[in-house]
């Protein structure tokens, strides 16, 4: 990039975005990214979590995690969505009783984030601090948001609901190309 100087003379935004666009992909090798020029980019404000009756709360966590105890005592754990803090803090004791309970125990365990799409940011150390220990803090990511030129710290968590499942126990990741966002960051994070 810094022997390529002609980019330099492009004055149009929207070339000069296609131009890197192809420049980082070729860089990368990663087809997902995109450069985009978009002058009037307001951030997206996720909505409120609504009430929901804890009857729908365990319809929800059960259509988005599958849990499984396999032969030979190792858990099974496919999340497709990654819930945030305020959704974790609602559903907390829904998650243990559904999930946590039943691969607790287990000798080893495959976390499935292979269809794994969507996700909030502030969830990304709920889940890795169950694999890490109490202490010392470990910090596990920062993350910059450009627009607001706010870098976010994410740290491992000293308290949690419920066990933690450990660091002595063998743990498994799954990834495909499906694998997107803020579950490719759980994934980085935890290997």
């Amino acid at each position: 990039a810094s022997s390529n100087t002609e980019i330099l003379s492009i004055s149009d935004p929207a070339t000069l975005a296609s131009v890197l666009t192809v420049g980082v992909k070729n860089t990368i090798g990663d087809s997902r990214v995109k450069v985009t020029y978009e002058p009037e980019y307001v951030p997206a404000v996720p909505p409120p979590v609504p009430d929901i009756p804890p009857e729908h709360l365990a319809a929800m966590i059960k259509a988005t995690v599958k849990v499984e105890v396999l032969d030979d005592n190792i858990a099974y754990l496919k999340i497709q969505h990654i819930i945030g803090e305020e959704m974790a803090q609602k559903v907390g004791p829904l998650l243990l009783e559904y999930i946590w309970d039943k691969v607790l125990p287990t000798s080893a365990m495959i976390l499935d984030f292979r269809s794994a799409i969507s996700g909030e940011l502030s969830g990304i150390p709920y889940i890795v601090s169950y694999y890490t220990d109490a202490e010392p803090l470990i910090h596990i990511d920062s993350v910059y948001d450009r627009p607001s030129d706010i870098t976010t710290e994410l740290w491992s968590m000293p308290t949690l609901l419920g066990k933690r499942y450990g660091t002595s126990k063998p743990l498994i990741i799954l990834t495909s190309k499906n694998t997107l966002g803020v579950a490719e960051d759980v994934a980085y994070c935890l290997k």
